[in-house]
């Protein structure tokens, strides 16, 4: 199942919106889109939708002559507990309005000290989170998130996960040969979605694209039944093109 690849990974978005914010932060009274345009180095062409994005976020705001401010979302954030307080309920804000989007369940997942961590997930009584037979931890070499996680990784530190997690086949789809994963993960375009075709389990299907703020590997990840598996490459398109608030809330 081809994907068409998105002509920006997410970071790159995310680099952008924190260099208008930067931008905007510095004008009181609000800044043009053109004063914007020319600060920033943005083409007006990308900086628009990177603005209607934030203003969807509520990281800017547009006042009536057209100018933009910083919007409350921002202001609200502080610092400390508040802020961590603030960036936690934007990012549940923003998972529950992609569950919604596409109909699927979402999880944010980090590889923290050599371990896949699921740090959030958003589902609901139609979208339903993938049962987790068998620890994610131990099924990196089958699950979208951990392929998506492990393409983050260099060669040791891939090698140093599967000495101490062994590619077990949980499905008759499950990789369980070293070689040809590492060949897959190593041909796996970075802005297209990951994919697990009931690899991990049968019945499911899933998709996973990167989030890696600063040092740490992440992803943002959907799971669908097969019985939807029609719509895995509508809602993995829709995933990675959602992928950049999800990490701006990562990165502020």
């Amino acid at each position: 199942m081809a994907l068409t690849p998105e002509p920006k990974a997410p970071f790159h978005s995310v680099q952008y919106a924190l260099r208008v914010l930067e931008s905007v932060s510095t004008h009181g009274d609000g800044v043009t889109e053109t004063r914007l345009s020319r600060e920033t180095g943005l083409p007006v062409g990308h900086l628009a939708p990177l603005l209607l994005t934030l203003r969807r976020e509520g990281y800017v705001e547009q006042v009536t002559d057209g100018a933009y401010v910083i919007g409350a979302s921002l202001l609200e954030l502080g610092s400390g507990t508040a802020r961590r307080r603030g960036l936690e309920a934007r990012l549940r804000q923003s998972l529950a309005r992609l569950r919604d989007t596409v109909g699927a369940a979402v999880y944010v997942s980090r590889y923290v000290d050599g371990e896949i961590q699921v740090t959030q997930v958003a589902d609901g009584p139609r979208t339903p989170a993938v049962n987790e037979w068998v620890d994610f931890r131990s099924a990196a070499h089958a699950s979208a998130i951990g392929k998506c996680l492990l393409t983050q990784l260099d060669l040791n530190g891939r090698r140093d996960h599967l000495s101490r997690h062994r590619t077990a086949r949980l499905t008759s789809r499950t990789i369980t040969s070293e070689k040809v994963l590492f060949s897959k993960l190593d041909s796996q375009p970075a802005t297209v979605p990951v994919l697990d075709l009931q690899e991990y389990a049968v019945g499911t299907v899933c998709a996973a694209v990167p989030l890696t703020a600063g040092s740490t590997a992440g992803c943002l990840a959907l799971s669908l039944p097969i019985e939807e598996a029609h719509r895995l490459r509508a809602a993995a398109a829709t995933l990675n093109r959602s992928a950049a608030p999800v990490l701006l809330s990562l990165a502020l």
